[in-house]
């Protein structure tokens, strides 16, 4: 029986096979995250269809805080990749496109069948096209660095937790009942925001540097802010949602005001290209 099945015997010529490198576990840090922060956006769309708004509501704020993380931690960690930035787009999608409107839809914008089930549509449709602008400017190399400091339309996050809007507002006693006509509105007028080229602040240079002396006053308002979070959770939403509305006006008069420094500077020299020098003829 051992001569019908030899040994094999390997050629020790034949190339090894190609093996795949380890991943450095700092790369996968992020994107766990967002794979986190995806399982919250899914499991707000349970909950709405549950009913269950409150809770709905607090995993895609929650979303939202994830969302704010994964990206510093990964420049913190050194851990930025490209599967990683593509991750976090489709994860923006679901959780602050797809999630947001069909909870309005689950608790309002059902009573307008067809229009709201529109207005569903055109929310999400405008969140993946704003998102699909975003991945693009990032790659723009001729855009000023002042510019980089506003977002061009209203960011996704933002989008999400400000098209909530008249869900903390029921939270807080406020009557829904006729508001469906008043919702489509307000989430038509986020698709719009959000698609437009209208500049939102980002506050990406806030934090770089802190002066010594705001460094106690900043803990203090942090627990602060915190403790009423936790404690008026609705009303925090509420507040913090109008003042980022207030604030978008702001934002443009900045931005133009910017702009206009910016061209009032000279512009520097184009450097002088010298002509190729062409051989003579043999």
């Amino acid at each position: 029986m051992t001569d019908l099945f030899p040994p094999f015997a390997p050629d020790p010529d034949e190339p090894r096979k190609r093996l795949f490198k380890p991943v450095p576990f700092r790369v996968i840090v992020p994107n766990i995250i967002t794979l986190i922060a995806l399982c919250l956006g899914l499991t707000a769309i349970r909950l709405a269809f549950e009913g269950r708004f409150e809770p709905a509501v607090i995993a895609i704020v929650a979303a939202a805080v994830l969302d704010g993380v994964d990206g510093r931690i990964a420049r913190l960690l050194k851990g930025t990749s490209r599967f990683g930035a593509e991750l976090d787009s489709l994860a923006d999608f679901v959780n602050f496109g797809v999630t947001p409107a069909l909870i309005l839809y689950s608790f309002v914008l059902k009573d307008l069948k067809s229009l709201g089930w529109i207005a569903v549509l055109v929310f999400a449709i405008a969140m993946v096209l704003r998102l699909a602008r975003f991945n693009v400017m990032l790659d723009d190399p001729n855009r000023p660095e002042w510019q980089k400091n506003f977002f061009t339309g209203m960011p996704a996050p933002a989008g999400a937790v400000t098209s909530l809007l008249p869900l903390y507002l029921s939270f807080l006693g406020v009557p829904m009942d006729n508001a469906a006509p008043v919702v489509l509105v307000y989430l038509l007028g986020l698709a719009f925001l959000m698609v437009s080229t209208i500049p939102v602040y980002a506050g990406k240079t806030l934090g770089k540097s802190v002066p010594r002396h705001w460094v106690l006053p900043i803990f203090v308002l942090s627990v602060a802010g915190f403790g009423l979070l936790v404690s008026f959770p609705f009303e925090v939403l509420t507040a913090i949602t109008v003042i980022f509305l207030g604030t978008i006006p702001l934002g443009v008069m900045r931005y133009r005001a910017l702009a206009r420094e910016h061209a009032s500077r000279p512009r520097e020299p184009e450097p002088v290209v010298p002509p190729p020098v062409v051989p003579p003829p043999l």
